[in-house]
């Protein structure tokens, strides 16, 4: 979830000034959004994504990062999604993905509308992106838009259950619901 506030800049002023800040902040349109806190299901299914594609993925090739590292959509624009894979080898000083392949968000009841609408709308224009997933943090749920040759479908696949599998083709790769949700207790 994130909360807006009247700041406005423009991206290098906010690389510059979010450096450093306990807080966490995204800039969307120039307007810079703190970014709050997620639940524990949230934590557990972003490190378990993590996890599985450096289980999946060559080093040499990809680097899996998390939420502290930026992703640039724009004049105006950089995200800090929950998990990026980006090309490998990029200096270690960079503030923001080189050539972000696969972007994830955990999304929330608060979130879902705003990771599946304006946040895939500014993630499925960036040329180097393989695929965009959004998963939920409480159920074993998936929600994936991955290029083919004619670009992204106009709405993702939707796939749920502890039997279903996220598949990624550019990557070559399957990302099993049972690995991302493991330990994950539905039970309210």
């Amino acid at each position: 979830m994130n909360v807006q506030s009247d700041l406005r800049m423009d991206k290098p002023a906010f690389l510059a000034w979010v450096q450093g800040r306990a807080e966490r902040y995204e800039l969307a349109k120039s307007r810079v959004m703190m970014m709050t806190g997620g639940s524990r299901g949230h934590a557990i299914v972003t490190r378990q994504l993590a996890a599985a594609l450096e289980r999946r993925l060559d080093a040499r090739r990809f680097t899996v990062l998390t939420s502290d590292f930026g992703v640039d959509l724009g004049p105006d624009t950089v995200r800090y999604p929950d998990v990026v894979v980006d090309l490998a080898g990029g200096p270690l000083k960079d503030l923001t993905a080189t050539a972000p392949v696969l972007i994830a968000e955990v999304t929330s009841v608060s979130s879902a509308t705003y990771d599946l609408g304006d946040k895939a709308a500014e993630y499925l224009k960036l040329a180097s992106l393989a695929a965009y997933v959004v998963l939920a943090q409480d159920e074993p749920k998936a929600w994936i838009w991955a290029r083919n040759e004619s670009g992204f479908p106009p709405g993702p696949a939707v796939i749920a259950g502890m039997g279903a599998v996220i598949a990624i083709p550019a990557l070559g790769i399957d990302l099993p619901l049972s690995e991302i949700f493991a330990g994950l207790d539905a039970s309210p």
